[in-house]
């Protein structure tokens, strides 16, 4: 069950009682579904309770034979789902040795079937024994993946579940977040134990909502029950469920139908979302840019250490926003810098220090045009690869009104005729600071006059607590062994969030500002933070975001609540924890963050004090660091 950029809603039908599995399949693809979950055990098949009468005493098979299918068919279309009435956690030891009999037959069953998934179901939080022997299963490293069936809200009839065994935050009201969340600590978050959402005619509150979005979901299931009939006669959502349906979407996830067609057929279900699907199809650039990036980690990149590749500037030259923004800020300080009568006489040097291959040189040109003021452009860059670039667009484009520079702006000396009214940068890194724009502006800045303006002119970094099981899944995952043993959950990673719980508001850590007046300047910083947590859940990692201002309210962000329409240069980034951490709604977290500074590398250590200790992460920079 592939995941590629489809255009179409890839739906699977649920099939309690299948009695030709072949017929099914017939049925299920000519009515556009994908795949079929049906019992691995037939209910014709069905096992006696007592241990006595038990399926393996008996000399009749276990259920249908493998042959009916090619085991094309059995990998491709099929998703088992395991008898609900097996219970390896019964209180009675006769009855749990009968269900892990069971259990273990039907598990083996699917892996010998070579079926991709087997679905389980839920009922509250005492599925101990279950989670154990499934994580067993997942751990080796064949078999079928597992899709936990969990409601999205507790039905009524488990409202009243016994909660003696839980901790004593959770007793107050146990949601069937707080099941799957149980099951999936008892199976140590295995990648491979993802769920099956089942939507109910009744919706959980927004803050509940939000918390499944940052689960591992796989697929959603919804009982033909749930559809209403419009004025043809057709399948659709309550509006409340479309607007769900269309959040979860985003996810990638698939869609399972289960019940009887009571609108005439089964095809209409699949038709029907397949619409919302096509509906909620973004147009939003970052989206499109972003596809198949989502919750991907990348290393940061170092720019001022390693020079970028060709590709690398071209994805960023074809940001909408960020350019246009730039342009805006240069031609607003062109503007305040050359009064209108002195217009026609008065020359600005305009600066632009780590050019790249131009795109703010042509920002400049374009903004003096427009503010019918003449300028000289110094391009400054130290890939040489890049320069190439430069040195052509004078020839064909720019003429004399630029000269390209081929050196570091921090040791390159102009004379003091040609130092610059406007210092123009795009050195920021998903945390503002982190590709160290503060050491190369400080550098810079010699060769800005005494009345000169820097753009940007101030930048900060924000950081806000996250929960995502699948991103926790990627650091962990990720061994190397030439680093440190514990360099994977000390890395910060660029990455576009996408399956995440945002547990607190993020809030400001570092501030910069250009030019930098300190006589002696110091970019070394700590900041102690306190989040107070919104839901009961799990700690991953905190996400780090940038807000900057390149000239008096010209801004740029990525910050969620701020975040530039349609700009995608920067992911967020973010900064992993060693051991994931439970925590209650109304917690007070407490971070520590720091910004060190050495004479060939600046790096980050960051750190818990509340509501537990955690080690400093990173120190000395053993496992991240950014070269100078």
């Amino acid at each position: 069950m592939s995941h590629s950029n489809r255009k179409r809603a890839s739906c699977g039908l649920d099939i309690a009682n299948p009695t030709d599995l072949e017929v099914c399949i017939t049925t299920g693809t000519h009515s556009n579904y994908e795949f079929i979950c049906v019992p691995i055990v037939h209910t014709r098949y069905v096992y006696e309770t007592h241990p006595e009468k038990f399926a393996s005493k008996r000399n009749a098979p276990l259920t249908r034979a493998d042959v009916i299918l090619s085991g094309n068919d059995w990998g491709s279309y099929i998703v088992g789902r395991l008898d609900p009435r097996i219970n390896v956690d019964s209180p009675v030891a006769s009855l749990r040795k009968a269900g892990e009999e069971k259990l273990a037959r039907e598990l083996k069953y699917s892996a010998h079937l070579g079926i991709p998934a087997i679905m389980v179901k839920l009922t509250g939080t005492k599925h101990v024994n279950l989670a154990r022997m499934l994580y067993n299963c997942v751990s080796k490293d064949s078999g079928p993946q597992v899709w936990v069936q969990v409601p999205i809200a507790v039905p009524d009839e488990n409202k009243y579940e016994d909660t003696t065994n839980l901790p004593p935050k959770t007793t107050a009201e146990v949601t069937s977040w707080h099941w799957w969340n149980r099951f999936r600590l008892l199976a140590n978050q295995n990648s491979r134990i993802n769920i099956c959402l089942e939507i109910g005619e009744n919706l959980p509150e927004e803050s509940d909502i939000q918390r499944w979005l940052g689960e591992p979901i796989k697929t959603l299931l919804f009982n033909t029950s749930v559809f209403l009939t419009n004025k043809k006669g057709y399948p659709v959502l309550p509006k409340t469920h479309q607007a769900l349906l269309k959040r979860f979407i985003k996810l990638d996830l698939q869609i399972i139908v289960k019940g009887p067609a009571r609108h005439g057929d089964i095809s209409f279900y699949q038709q029907y979302l397949n619409f919302l699907y096509q509906q909620s199809e973004n147009n939003d650039p970052l989206c499109n840019f972003a596809r198949g990036f989502e919750d991907f980690l990348q290393i940061p990149l170092q720019p001022l250490m390693d020079n970028l590749e060709s590709s690398t500037y071209e994805v960023f030259e074809r940001d909408p926003v960020k350019y246009s923004q730039y342009q805006v800020a240069i031609q607003a300080a062109i503007t305040d810098l050359v009064p209108e009568e002195e217009k026609e006489t008065k020359v600005l040097t305009v600066m632009v220090v780590g050019a790249g291959r131009g795109p703010l040189v042509k920002a400049a040109i374009t903004a003096s045009k427009n503010a019918q003021r003449k300028i000289k452009v110094f391009a400054v860059e130290k890939n040489p690869n890049a320069v190439v670039t430069l040195q052509h667009r004078k020839i064909e484009e720019w003429g004399d009104m630029v000269e390209v520079i081929s050196s570091d702006m921090r040791e390159w000396s102009p004379p003091e005729e040609d130092h610059a009214d406007i210092l123009v940068s795009e050195l920021l890194g998903s945390f503002g600071d982190n590709e160290l724009s503060p050491e190369c502006l400080d550098g810079a800045q010699k060769f800005l006059k005494p009345t000169g303006v820097s753009i940007p002119t101030s930048y900060t970094s924000y950081i806000g607590p996250i929960q995502s099981s699948k991103l926790y899944n990627e650091y962990r995952n990720s061994k190397d062994e030439t680093r440190h043993p514990k360099a994977a959950f000390e890395t910060p990673y660029v990455v576009h969030l996408l399956n995440r719980l945002e547990l607190a508001p993020p809030q400001p850590l570092f501030t910069f500002t250009h030019p930098n007046p300190d006589a002696c300047i110091d970019n070394t910083r700590y900041q102690e933070l306190s989040f107070t947590i919104n839901n009961d859940s799990i700690l991953h990692g905190f996400g780090g975001y940038f807000e900057c201002y390149l000239y008096k309210d010209v801004l740029i962000s990525i910050l969620p609540s701020t975040h530039s329409p349609g700009m995608f240069s920067w992911f967020p980034i973010m900064f992993p924890i060693l051991e994931p951490l439970q925590l209650s709604k109304g917690d007070t977290l407490n971070l520590h963050f720091w910004r060190c500074v050495s004479k060939t590398h600046v790096w980050y250590e960051w750190s818990i004090s509340d509501p537990t200790t955690t080690p400093v992460h990173n120190p000395n920079g053993r496992s991240y660091q950014i070269g100078l």
